[in-house]
């Protein structure tokens, strides 16, 4: 196929295109009439400044991110059989590492696809096409996904702040089959129910499984409170390991009902039981009745989503952490948790020990953990790696 051409400045960093980073920002692209005309999502071969092609990209005028690496072939046709060889790729790791088709199938660029987060529950797959490029060719998308993955129902989550950012409007919708309630999910000895239609995201965050996993093993006999829990967290993982009881908190009353129909079908129903508010009222209104749990985790939203919120945000991450602290039975265990990207691991764990030290407590850092493997990161791109979860033993 013939592409039209867009070409690097003289200044721009082709080495770090050269050497795998899959991005270009808008203002290290020559933008000239031909670039402007362009309809976001195009596709076109990406050039260094003395005109040597460096591979096909898409292009989006209207993001910061004004063109993506989609292949390293200035001369790939990107059609259903593109697609499905992405997807092959991708798949045959996911079903070496788990036994269930339940995990995160496409984890964006660094799966070979800028901008698309594909999510597997079962025979139903969830696609997030965050990216302008993605939205134009969703269709070719969704045939490679049915045909690679053998998936009967396929939802649209056209939803969040990233779609925004490339222009697109907000949907989710029903590509293929059908989908008429939340879909229980297993994991760590429980049942999640997750909401593909109307939840957060696509309905589950895959990435905490292990570090679920490790907090389970820390919850024997312990009384936990889950902030921030979704639809169970780490609740109900520990639960289902051991934990006497569980207290999940959260200011969505639709998840804290899923929460609590995922602990009835994992039989711990008995054991568990729900606290709607805001997270940090919750913590102080808990300090305040001097509540005591042998396991804590605080596993928040994004307080630093971009550079621009990033001293906010590690103020937010000191505060909880301040407030968590105190909650610790001697000798228990707190867990912190950060989906921020523009915070980086140091900087977290630097506001997670000024916050533990304001809330009178000192502590051993005993584990770090991040993603699962489904979440596998692209090296050159420290965003892809965005998951840090702090994992505390607090003295007496």
């Amino acid at each position: 196929m013939t592409y039209p051409a867009v070409r690097l400045k003289p200044k721009a960093e082709a080495r770090a295109i050269r050497h795998g980073f899959p991005w270009v920002y808008a203002d290290e692209l020559v933008t000239d009439r031909r670039t402007q005309a362009l309809a976001p999502g195009a596709l076109a071969v990406l050039e260094d400044d003395l005109r040597r092609p460096l591979g096909l990209v898409t292009v989006n005028n209207a993001s910061k991110i004004i063109a993506r690496m989609l292949d390293r072939d200035p001369e790939a046709v990107i059609d259903e059989a593109w697609f499905a060889a992405r997807l092959t790729r991708a798949l045959a790791m996911r079903e070496r590492l788990f036994s269930a088709p339940f995990y995160r199938l496409i984890h964006a660029e660094a799966d070979g696809l800028p901008g698309v987060v594909i999510d597997r529950f079962g025979d139903t797959a969830v696609i997030q096409p965050n990216a302008a490029w993605a939205e134009a060719h969703l269709d070719a998308l969704v045939a490679a996904l049915v045909a690679v993955t053998g998936v009967t129902n396929v939802v649209k989550n056209g939803t969040g702040r990233a779609r925004g950012l490339e222009g697109l409007t907000e949907e989710t919708v029903i590509l293929t089959g059908a989908v008429d309630a939340p879909i229980p999910v297993p994991m760590n000895g429980a049942t999640y129910m997750a909401d593909l239609m109307g939840g957060q995201k696509t309905g589950l965050f895959f990435d905490q499984r292990p570090n679920h996993a490790f907090a389970a093993a820390l919850a024997k006999e312990a009384r936990v409170l889950d902030m921030f829990t979704h639809v169970g967290g780490f609740a109900l993982a520990a639960l289902a390991n051991g934990a006497v009881s569980a207290v999940g908190v959260d200011a969505s009353a639709p998840a804290l009902a899923l929460a609590e129909e995922g602990a009835k079908a994992s039989g711990l129903a008995d054991r568990f039981s729900t606290r709607q508010g805001d997270a940090f009222a919750v913590l102080e209104a808990l300090g305040t009745e001097q509540a005591q749990f042998e396991l804590v985790i605080c596993d928040p939203p994004a307080f630093a989503p971009n550079k621009p919120a990033l001293e906010a945000g590690l103020r937010a991450y000191e505060r909880l952490a301040r407030l968590a602290a105190p909650l610790v039975a001697p000798g228990g265990y707190l867990v912190l948790c950060s989906c921020s990207h523009a915070a980086d691991l140091s900087a977290f764990r630097n506001a997670s020990a000024r916050g533990i030290g304001r809330g009178g407590r000192r502590a051993q850092l005993l584990h770090t953990g991040f993603a699962g493997p489904d979440h596998p990161a692209l090296l050159q791109l420290a965003e892809s790696a965005y998951l840090k979860a702090l994992f505390f033993r607090l003295d007496g």
